[in-house]
């Protein structure tokens, strides 16, 4: 059985009639394999998963009547059938995987049963991202992706996996030596390096309670494994026999919260050391980090629409900020879903924020600085009533069913409510205003929104290829509006939230004037009425 498949078409399907390989192929450069080690770093991560799994199997087999030894020597006999059977098949795997590069196409044939015959135009690949784990730099090995950066119901990312390190950066520099873009020495080699210091936002980010609940979570699932969750929840108590439940709840909270600073402390390192973002010459912007797992992700200039300046809450309140890339074709790898491609810039001090991405668009002044123009009071209006209903819907919900069901405690719980969420939510609508904003910098138009997570967006005006205008019956009402600029990059479509009517639809116009401009009519200013003499 064969299967071919390509970037926009999939001859296994009868979509299309595929180029012969031999016709399109690099005479030069015959067929390559990849390297021989990959079997070492195989044997090595199923090492690992069977004596992760030897000491659970052991306890459950010895468990019973079944002696000891004999225990043993069934998990021993399990471990060497996963190990030497997935061995056996990455070498199948290896020897049937083979790979060249020609001067017309990038192809790849791989499978035994199925087999795959891919191939990738090298006039559309637009990104060779290089990625290896601590095993695989060991090894001197790195697994290379080569994309097209093209959203398809295909695969639009081709993988060699593995490959020595020098043939991978010989790929990468092959692959992407015809971008060529604009040359400047002001703003081509080092835009960025790590700072140490730039450590202090890892533990105000939202990684911190997220990984703070993952750790209670984990240590009673392990304890749930070996049966022993019984045990450590009588441990906990023990522990705290002396002390109020109140106090034993705030230390289990703050030993949660340590556990996610610690873990938070890790992650940062673990993403960001070795930092370095640079422009090569032509024009390609390239990102390398990491400590343990080396990523190299390469960034077509031509594709870059715009930058996004994200300012979590947390890191906002200490004046951070961290710069993504609005480009098109940053599709996530299914197999690396945490690898964020669009990462220019971990959280930094918002002033490195604004010169970095005023260096990423060849700007002499950042357009995520520039001054913004308010939106209506009816805006503030609006958040003000949507923290209302926030805060008094559930509790005015948990009072009428305590009242119902003549239960004092659902009264309490809804008067804490009450108290809680109303002022917070009104602090967070207050905050939610002040924040919207848009305007125009040269070639960019910048919106601002958010609260939690505030996002300013400077987004290419060449880029934007439509306008979404909305209007709900309450925004009509109360004379707003939700105006979306549509873009082929990042996420597709950037709004501006409630903007005066005749504000937004100005904005579209002056922003993109062949767009909108046409669909437009001036509305004429109110004539003055005659002034009439008094009755007295």
């Amino acid at each position: 059985m064969t299967e071919d498949t390509g970037t926009d078409l999939d001859t296994g399907t009868g979509s299309g009639v595929a180029t012969e390989p031999a016709q399109a192929a690099d005479p030069v450069r015959e067929w390559q394999r990849l390297h021989p080690r990959s079997l070492l770093a195989g044997a090595a991560v199923l090492c690992g998963v069977a004596g992760g799994a030897a000491l659970p199997a052991f306890l459950s087999l010895s468990s019973g009547s079944r002696p000891a030894w004999q225990a043993a020597g069934w998990v021993l006999a399990g471990a060497l059938l996963l190990i030497g059977g997935g061995t056996a098949a990455d070498w199948v795997r290896l020897r049937r995987t083979r790979y060249r590069v020609g001067p017309e196409l990038v192809e790849l044939h791989t499978g035994l049963v199925v087999v795959k015959r891919r191939s990738l135009a090298r006039e559309r690949i637009r990104s060779v991202d290089l990625t290896a784990n601590p095993l695989q730099r060991v090894l001197g090995l790195v697994k290379v992706g080569i994309g097209t950066g093209e959203h398809t119901a295909g695969e639009s990312t081709l993988e060699l996996d593995l490959v020595s390190r020098a043939e991978g950066e010989l790929l990468r520099h092959t692959l992407l030596s015809r971008l060529k873009g604009p040359e400047d020495p002001a703003y081509d080699g080092v835009l960025a390096s790590v700072d140490p210091r730039w450590i202090r936002y890892a533990p105000v980010s939202f990684v911190t309670p997220l990984l703070a609940t993952a750790a209670a979570g984990a240590v009673m699932q392990v304890s749930d494994w070996f049966g022993a969750q019984g045990e450590v929840i009588h441990w906990i108590g023990d522990r705290f026999e002396d002390v109020s439940l109140t106090w034993m709840i705030a230390d289990l909270v703050l030993l949660a919260v340590a556990a996610g600073l610690i873990g938070a402390l890790g992650l940062w390192v673990e993403m960001w050391f070795r930092y370095r973002l640079e422009r090569e010459p032509g024009g390609t912007l390239r990102v390398r980090r990491g400590l343990f797992t080396a990523r190299s992700i390469s960034l077509e200039e031509r594709r870059l629409r715009g930058v996004e300046l994200v300012e979590p809450l947390g890191v906002r309140l200490f004046r951070g900020a961290r710069v993504d890339a609005v480009a098109t074709g940053l599709a996530q790898n299914d197999d690396d879903k945490h690898a964020d491609l669009k990462n220019l810039l971990p959280p930094v001090p918002r002033a490195v924020a604004d010169r970095v991405a005023a260096q990423v668009l060849r700007e002499t002044e950042p357009p995520t600085g520039a001054p913004l123009a308010r939106h209506p009071r009816a805006a503030l209006r609006r958040r003000i009533r949507w923290a209302l209903w926030t805060g008094l819907g559930p509790a005015a919900v948990l009072a009428v069913l305590g009242a119902w069901l003549a239960s004092p405690v659902l009264g309490y719980v809804a008067a804490v409510l009450a108290v809680l969420l109303t002022p917070l939510g009104l602090v967070l609508a207050l905050d939610a205003y002040r924040n919207l904003g848009h305007g125009v910098s040269g070639a960019y138009l910048v919106t601002r929104s958010g609260s939690v997570r505030r996002s300013t967006v400077a987004l290419q005006r060449a880029g934007v290829i439509g306008w979404t205008v909305k209007q709900s019956w309450f925004q009509r009402r109360a004379g707003v509006l939700t105006l979306s600029a549509t873009t082929a990059a990042g996420e597709g479509a950037y709004a501006v939230l409630d903007a005066g009517e005749s504000q937004g639809l100005n904005f579209a116009a002056e922003a993109v004037p062949d767009l909108l401009g046409p669909f437009l009519e001036p509305v004429p200013a109110p004539e003055t009425p005659e002034a009439r003499p008094t009755e007295r």
